[in-house]
């Protein structure tokens, strides 16, 4: 079948969307906009390159953004911008090119676009037009038919050799608002396939509450519990949600051994089905040893922010006798969601004893549940 590339221009400054960065680089549903729909076409298992077009002087925004990533610096105008990217591309037959600033690309739309393919020099994805048109004349004027209309979205497929033919013989002193039409005037057929409302462009400043509203709707909810226990000893520090809690022992084990951390680790990595703490951080590695729990508990969110995730709430309850866990219970809160970029308000922190029964109520170690409620895309396994 050949070698399949997607271009994601991004090069634009987004001057309309009333944002301090070009919208590109903004933040929609937890990440900037540009990294959702360069993450489902690189994961997208038919797109061999995934090349992005930025403006100059965007690299640094896009190294923020995305990190290390393969791009080209693009032209004045999108037409320009979608040839440079072209002209990076080598040893590519099918090409889909999409705009940064429509960013919840589904995989099911990629597969259609590049299933019409095969029949076809290019497709796109397309909805039918459902509100009544008029011209507006200084004030209402007169309808337009609406029969036969739609409305056009990206990403756009094609032939590398047909797209590349249309880039060149367009007129250069004339511009194109997509690259199909292009195709078509060569006299190349180009198809369509149903589109999907969560490709609506960003441009303005209230799409991108609508963008945030689209998204939510997806989202599903996911419960998880996460549990651990560590040995009190003497000439240990003890580490409690991020925050060093003065005591005559502390707590034993390969990491910091916070046994707050740990739980809520385990706890969000459940809601995503991704193991357990022990999986991603072996006690076997001497990497570890010693290490800050907040590293794990911030790897364990950056995987569901990465699935376009949202943590809602953490419930944790430490087990232990000794020490008091209520002058440091603000402390504690405060901490963790810190280290997760939250709300003190979606975080709980409690505490209870056993009453001097079992391992804990010996003051032998301490030992903390947590509960985590976070929303990801129903897509999500």
């Amino acid at each position: 079948m050949g070698k399949t590339a997607a271009l994601i221009v991004a090069a634009g400054q987004g001057v309309r969307a009333g944002t301090l960065l070009p919208k590109q680089f903004a933040m929609v549903a937890g990440k900037p906009m540009l990294a959702h729909s360069h993450a489902t076409l690189s994961a997208h298992p038919a797109i061999d390159e995934v090349l992005v077009v930025i403006g100059e002087g965007q690299q640094e925004a896009l190294e923020v953004a995305l990190g290390p990533v393969s791009f080209v610096i693009g032209g004045p105008t999108r037409r320009e911008s979608v040839g440079k990217g072209l002209d990076a591309l080598e040893g590519v037959d099918r090409v889909l090119i999409h705009d940064a600033a429509r960013p919840f690309l589904s995989a099911p739309v990629i597969g259609s676009l590049l299933a019409a393919l095969e029949s076809y020099d290019g497709a796109l994805p397309a909805l039918p037009v459902a509100d009544t048109l008029a011209r507006d004349e200084g004030g209402l004027g007169e309808t337009v038919p609406r029969e036969g209309l739609v409305r056009v979205q990206t990403p756009q497929v094609f032939r590398f050799d047909a797209i590349v033919e249309a880039h060149r013989a367009w007129p250069q002193d004339k511009e194109a608002t997509d690259d199909a039409q292009m195709v078509r005037e060569l006299g190349r057929r180009v198809a369509l396939v149903p589109g999907d409302p969560m490709l609506e462009k960003i441009t303005h400043p209230a799409d991108f509450a609508a963008a945030e509203a689209r998204h939510a709707a997806t989202l599903r909810v996911r419960t998880a519990q996460g549990y651990d226990v560590h040995r009190l000893e003497a000439g240990e520090q003890l580490w409690l949600g991020g925050v060093l809690v003065p005591h005559d022992k502390g707590l034993s084990g390969h990491s910091d051994a916070d046994v707050a951390l740990h739980a809520i680790t385990d706890a969000l990595l459940g809601t995503i089905g991704a193991g357990d703490i022990g999986m991603h951080f072996p006690p076997s590695d001497p990497k570890w040893r010693g290490a800050a729990s907040a590293r794990f508990l911030e790897h364990a969110a950056a995987l569901i922010r990465a699935q376009g995730g949202v943590i809602d709430f953490l419930d944790l309850t430490l087990i232990c006798e000794a020490p008091k866990i209520g002058p440091h219970r603000e402390a504690i809160r405060a901490s963790i969601a810190d280290i997760l970029a939250l709300p003190a308000s979606r975080v709980s922190v409690k505490a209870t004893t056993t009453e001097r029964l079992g391992f804990t109520g010996r003051g032998e170690g301490m030992a903390a549940q947590a509960i985590a409620t976070v929303r990801v895309p129903d897509s999500n396994p």
